[in-house]
């Protein structure tokens, strides 16, 4: 579906974004990844994908928290690859304290790869993309970027803007081929999400199990956790011509966490 096609991908060595990444080779879409990790493991990740579905499959380690290298590696895209048409703003940290707790230097780096790096991937791709006349501009939001919750000031601050955004790049484009929505996922088991499995588990004295019920019976009615497949394949579905007029769209996959 995807074949021709060249995408970006934050945040795409582990987690929900490197389940994007797999989704958009899949269908054909050269990928670029990006994100940390170990060199090496990022590497075999590359090749693995490259040659499963016989496709380019690039890395570029931009810092997202930097303007100057987001730009760069939008600019060595566009230079292997000839043009960027589908960009997932995936990348994304978390961090919990009361309002008045919490660091100062926590919330610009959560304000900055949350939702800044989201200003300037999608600054750097549009031009390609109105030229063309077509692209595919996904942010992967949060269920907090349409609700909030306590001790996540930062967080559920630059999910609210990136919903904002991507109202306003839709507008922008409306009359064009480009499209722009968000996907706003619910309780996900990522890394991030692991993390506040292992301090509730520590902090209430439960098992892992236990501490994983209570996390989703607070949020989440249906008990269970979205999956990375799940949220990958409502992203290729975003970037097919049956979505062309799904635009300015803050999409929940949340097991009903918004519908309460």
């Amino acid at each position: 579906m995807l074949k021709g096609t060249n995408a970006i991908v934050t945040g795409s060595t582990s987690g929900i974004g490197l389940e994007i990444a797999h989704g958009l080779a899949k269908q054909g879409a050269r990928v670029m990844l990006n994100g940390f990790g170990d060199a090496q493991q990022i590497e075999t990740t590359r090749a693995e994908m490259s040659e499963t579905y016989q496709v380019d499959v690039l890395y570029n380690g931009a810092d997202m928290s930097k303007s100057d290298e987001i730009y760069a590696m939008v600019d060595q895209a566009v230079s292997a690859f000839g043009g960027v048409d589908i960009l997932v703003n995936n990348a994304g940290i978390q961090h919990t304290a009361a309002i008045e707790e919490f660091p100062v230097e926590k919330w610009d780096a959560i304000i900055a790869i949350n939702l800044s790096s989201n200003f300037h991937t999608i600054r750097g791709v549009i031009p390609g993309m109105k030229q063309r006349n077509w692209g595919r501009i996904i942010n992967i939001a949060s269920a907090h970027g349409l609700v909030a919750s306590g001790t996540k000031a930062a967080y559920v601050a630059a999910k609210h803007g990136v919903v904002g955004l991507t109202k306003v790049v839709a507008l922008e484009t409306a009359t064009t081929g480009i499209t722009c929505n968000a996907i706003c996922p619910g309780w996900v088991l990522t890394p991030l999400v692991q993390k506040q499995v292992d301090d509730r588990a520590a902090r209430d004295k439960v098992s892992m199990d236990e501490a994983k019920a209570l996390l989703l019976s607070e949020k989440q009615p249906s008990q269970e956790f979205v999956t990375p497949a799940q949220i990958a394949g409502l992203t290729v579905f975003l970037c097919s011509e049956d979505a062309a007029q799904i635009r300015g769209t803050a999409i929940n996959i949340d097991g009903g966490w918004v519908a309460q």
